[in-house]
């Protein structure tokens, strides 16, 4: 029996999915703030991807100076308070922490982060001043972490900028796929209208770009194209019943569950396939909202999954249980799902193989595949000149991040096939960079 209820409320949906990375007092930030050993060559800084002075916006938020420590975090990461939160942190700059040799709990440099950057925003504090007009005009599709921070970057240098989203809310992942215990709708959202305020970009909602048509027109009218639409839906398993009503993909799930909180209702027992970060949350999800029984699922071992360790015991700590070297065969159900098929798997040598004659079912009443992401390549292959490798990702220079089309330029998951937030911000970061040698040439 899982140890949550269903929540019929708001305020019951907050409190099963209360904050795993809580924002701190002033009071906890001084002291937290206060452990750190200011290291010389800090390796805090190095494990972070944008490579935010850590030692020094930690020494700013010492000294009673929040606001300063928000310009050094957004100085290098442009979503600075979401990356607080979701980050994995625990594997990146709190990983890296000089304290984890000594057997003493690393800073937590996340939540300190948000706690900055969270003033700013609350204060609405102006940083920046955006770049004088340079005449150019840049087109960007998606307004995802490589989007806006392209975007952000781009006024900088002084280009007017134009954002086409195909959704009705900034911020993608953070906002439509994240779990809602590491971050909240209003705190997503929040960051985003600080940064629209700031640097005077302009988002157009709910304007997909589909066809050659959209694409002919954003050639004529702007000096580049930048693409960070993400990844597609999730990927098919290919096996039989995966058309049965309550089999659906881990994304659509989270996604639903972050725009209709307590609306949402989970039956009694799910079943996640996969073995990767998303595959946790969707578990860890179901169970927060008041399934019984929550199985993972897994076709390998549970050391060969490619979640992080803190991501399962977030799982396993909320009555998750998980199946390793099982791999299904068919969903069964009679127009709507009722069991799954598996056959336990061994791997000799590096290779995965099926144990003939060891064929068993799970029931269940609903089936959420974690199976990965197809990619957007619909849209792609109507771009003259784009070249995409074999797994449908976009091919750049990742010097500049330039296609083989010149006038596009692309970031994010579209092309490193799916990292964290914090990485997407860093590449659309440097695609700014590489849009602006190119037009201003």
């Amino acid at each position: 029996m899982s140890e949550y209820k269903a929540p019929a409320s708001e305020k019951e949906f907050e409190e099963n999915f209360s904050q795993i990375k809580p924002l701190m007092s002033k009071s906890e930030a001084y002291y937290e703030s206060s452990r750190c050993l200011f290291c010389y060559d800090a390796p805090c800084v190095n494990a972070c991807p944008t490579g935010i002075d850590i030692p020094l916006f930690i020494r700013q938020i010492n000294t009673n100076n929040p606001l300063g420590a928000a310009k050094t975090i957004y100085d290098s990461n442009t979503f600075g308070y979401a990356c607080g939160k979701v980050c994995p942190t625990e594997v990146l700059c709190e990983g890296a922490c000089v304290y984890n040799h000594q057997d003493v709990k690393p800073i937590e440099i996340g939540r300190l982060q948000s706690f900055a950057t969270g003033k700013a925003i609350e204060k609405n504090h102006k940083i920046y001043t955006v770049g004088k007009p340079n005449g150019k005009k840049v087109a960007i599709i998606g307004a995802g972490p490589a989007g806006i921070a392209c975007a952000c970057d781009l006024r900088m240098y002084g280009c007017d900028v134009d954002i086409y989203e195909a959704k009705e809310h900034p911020s993608g992942l953070t906002v439509y796929g994240v779990a809602p215990y590491k971050i909240t709708n209003k705190e997503a959202l929040d960051e985003m209208v600080y940064l629209e305020k700031q640097f005077g970009y302009k988002v157009h909602y709910k304007k997909p770009i589909l066809t050659e048509a959209d694409l002919d027109n954003l050639e004529k009218n702007y000096d580049a194209i930048f693409i960070g639409i993400g990844l597609g839906k999730t990927s098919s398993l290919n096996i039989k019943g995966e058309d049965l009503e309550n089999c659906f993909g881990a994304t659509e799930f989270v996604e639903k569950l972050r725009m209709n909180h307590h609306r949402v209702s989970v039956p009694a027992k799910v079943i996640v396939l996969g073995g990767g970060n998303t595959a946790m949350d969707a578990a860890s999800e179901s169970a927060r909202m008041g399934s019984e029984k929550v199985i993972l699922a897994y076709r390998r071992s549970k050391e060969s999954m490619g979640a992080y360790d803190f991501e399962y015991d977030l799982a396993k700590g909320v009555g998750v249980k998980g199946m390793f070297n099982v791999s299904p065969l068919e969903i069964i159900g009679n127009g709507k799902v009722e069991a799954v098929k598996f056959i336990r798997t061994q791997e000799l040598n590096g290779k995965l193989e099926n144990i003939a004659g060891s064929e068993f079912t799970e029931s269940c009443d609903w089936v959420i595949k974690a199976t990965g992401q197809s990619k957007q390549v619909e849209l792609l292959k109507l771009i003259s000149e784009m070249e995409l490798d074999s797994k449908g990702r976009i091919v750049v220079d990742h010097k500049t991040f330039s296609t083989k089309n010149k006038k596009y330029f692309a970031a994010g998951d579209a092309v490193s096939g799916g990292q964290e937030v914090v990485n997407a911000v860093a590449d659309g970061r440097r695609a700014a960079k590489g849009i602006m040698d190119s037009i201003m040439k």
